[in-house]
């Protein structure tokens, strides 16, 4: 990494404050960075073992976020909408999910592995309006849950911890087929071992591959609108870890 912001500046250049074309970027695929953090200008910095901490809790939030609007079909929360389906179309890819225009102008999406039908979104609901957490361990989940929208309200940050690893793979597994419950289960047991408050070095060790590879799962099975980078950020987590320790030790 120092190496290959050798030369650049923390200041942003004028020429490269302007849009790209898509021909010249071709060109520069050798350019990769535009500005380095100010933060490298401290003598210290290169020699810091952990130089930006990631906070897992966020990191969770924003995968349970996603995962759960997604399979829910929400309405502009969703990542998979008419735009995701025509980058399919655009890439070539997935052709069963492409698109289909109607007469009247409007989009018909065909559905999706983790495609939930109103009946499946139902009994969802009706199992998370069941969840009943230990006293302190969590607030009441099936709270949230609005049974006439088939959606939860007013979930916060510790509540998505919770749910992703813990709720939604039981939940989901009546409402979904058992391939995208099976890369959920993966996901769940990803944070959870990540968050234990005891992790052994081999197990850490064996996650740094065993992470992209769950990464993978998730590709094969999303569009590719669903991962921003808060979705490969996790792939740095075990080897932080290896150094820093558990992860509540250094949580925001």
């Amino acid at each position: 990494m120092t190496d290959q912001l050798e030369g650049i500046l923390t200041l942003y250049k004028k020429e490269d404050l302007k849009a790209r074309k898509q021909h010249n970027f071709n060109k520069e695929k050798h350019k990769l960075w535009k500005k380095k953090s100010i933060f490298y200008e401290l003598p210290y910095w290169d020699t810091n073992t952990i130089q930006h901490n990631l906070d897992m809790m966020h990191i969770v939030k924003n995968f349970s976020d996603n995962i759960l609007w997604t399979i829910l079909g929400c309405p502009m929360r969703s990542k998979d909408n008419v735009m995701a389906r025509r980058d399919l179309e655009m890439l070539n890819i997935r052709k069963p999910l492409h698109p289909i225009s109607l007469p009247s102008g409007r989009w018909s999406l065909p559905p999706a592995s983790y495609t939930m039908s109103s009946v499946d979104k139902d009994y969802f609901c009706r199992m998370l309006k069941k969840v009943r957490p230990p006293d302190g361990y969590s607030s009441n989940i099936s709270s949230k849950v609005r049974m006439e929208g088939r959606t939860l309200k007013g979930l916060k940050s510790h509540d998505h911890h919770v749910f992703l690893q813990f709720v939604l793979p039981i939940a989901a597994r009546r409402s979904l087929p058992k391939n995208v419950v099976d890369v959920l289960i993966e996901v769940a047991n990803v944070f959870r071992q990540l968050c234990s408050r005891i992790n052994k070095k081999s197990d850490l060790e064996q996650m740094q591959g065993h992470i992209p590879l769950t990464l993978c799962h998730l590709e094969r099975m999303f569009p590719p609108t669903f991962f921003d980078v808060m979705k490969h950020l996790p792939v740095h987590l075990a080897s932080d870890a290896l150094v820093t320790g558990c992860v509540s030790f250094k949580s925001m």
